[in-house]
């Protein structure tokens, strides 16, 4: 056999080798693409994503579109190969694995910790919008979730009013922590509840929440990679009673990253005329309930995925700002903003035709 054609076999079988070696080698990364967008002024799954009842709304027109990242699952092994065509292509990113998916976390885990967020970026988005509309919200601070195996397992439950933390009333969530970590492990600690059950019929039936029942907790001691402070096992956050229906219904969908487009498409349907002109907006953000925006992950992969289904702006939150400036798809106008305030007054510049001084982001 000549050396030419020696070596050619040779240079193939081993390129065959390495192939083969790579489907079957574990490397530890995961990988993200562009997910599916939603227009939050439409419908999904045959029915509209934002549903409305005991208020008055309006006819929308354009697109409030927001948009979604595809992963890996938690407990999905990417091969070399598959590592290597992500880092290549265009429209994937290859992470570490621990980037999203923090050492021991099940796909179990990532799944209810996605729900919940997703869950509080709904509530979060229907106080920002009635707040900037002027609509009273009541709220109050409740048990949110209730951590396996801590001290306030089976003794406090979710959906729980805390009234008072050692005698001392609690007025936000925060102040649950703070009143907690006075303490050393190992101490006492008397929560004032009253139980879900009550709270919820109380709330409904517009009755103030009264009396409460003594609940007493020995604290524990965080474990890493938090630092040493006292626990009891429970994540406070607020429950809100809203003076009609909204139901935000959105299927396979997780995380807090929709709540700015909640927000907005419920303004819109809230409000007469429309934000967007007609136009085509996408965008994507936390809200808080005072309606301030925050930063989310894949800022790169939504911009993709927007562009794809056809958007013309982007409303970016500022933190995102200089990562989405550094790689935007071509066609795409991205608006930075802060608050829920600045994103209406964005779209009153889209609308109006009068883009030329939109808030941009730019790349450092």
């Amino acid at each position: 056999m000549p050396r030419r054609t020696l070596t050619l076999l040779t240079s193939t079988l081993v390129l065959i080798a390495l192939l083969c070696g790579g489907v079957f080698l574990s490397v530890p990364y995961a990988e993200m693409s562009p997910g599916p967008t939603v227009n939050t002024l439409g419908r999904a799954g045959g029915k509209p994503v934002l549903q409305i009842s005991g208020h008055r709304t309006y006819p929308t027109s354009g697109n409030l579109n927001m948009v979604t990242v595809r992963v890996t699952t938690a407990d999905y092994s990417m091969n070399l190969v598959e590592a290597v065509y992500g880092w290549l292509a265009h429209d994937t990113v290859v992470v570490p694995h621990n980037t999203l998916y923090p050492e021991g976390t099940t796909e179990q885990q990532s799944t209810q910790q996605n729900a919940e967020e997703f869950s509080e970026s709904q509530e979060s988005a229907k106080v920002a919008a009635l707040n900037e509309l002027g609509i009273p919200v009541k709220s109050r601070v409740v048990v949110s979730t209730v951590v396996k195996d801590s001290p306030a397992e089976g003794r406090l439950h979710a959906g729980d009013l805390i009234k008072e933390v050692d005698g001392t009333p609690v007025k936000e969530p925060t102040d649950v922590a703070k009143l907690v970590t006075r303490h050393k492990a190992g101490q006492k600690v008397v929560f004032t509840v009253i139980p879900a059950g009550t709270a919820a019929g109380a709330a409904k039936a517009g009755d103030q929440q009264k009396g409460g029942k003594k609940v007493t907790l020995t604290t524990a001691k965080a474990l890493p990679p938090e630092e040493p402070h006292a626990i009891v096992g429970i994540k406070a956050g607020l429950d809100h009673t809203f003076p009609f229906s909204i139901d935000i219904k959105l299927a396979d969908v997780g995380g807090p990253s929709a709540g700015l487009m909640f927000s907005l498409g419920l303004v819109d349907k809230l409000t007469p005329g429309d934000l967007t002109g007609g136009k085509f907006v996408a965008g994507t953000g936390t809200i808080s309930d005072k309606g301030v925006v925050g930063p989310i992950g894949g800022i790169e992969m939504k911009l993709i995925g927007a562009r794809n289904a056809g958007a013309r702006y982007f409303l970016t939150p500022a933190e995102n700002c200089s990562a989405a400036a550094a790689d935007t798809p071509s066609g795409l106008t991205l608006v930075k903003v802060k608050t829920m305030d600045g994103a209406k007054k964005a779209l009153d510049k889209i609308r109006s035709g009068n883009t030329a001084d939109l808030p941009s982001c730019s790349a450092k």
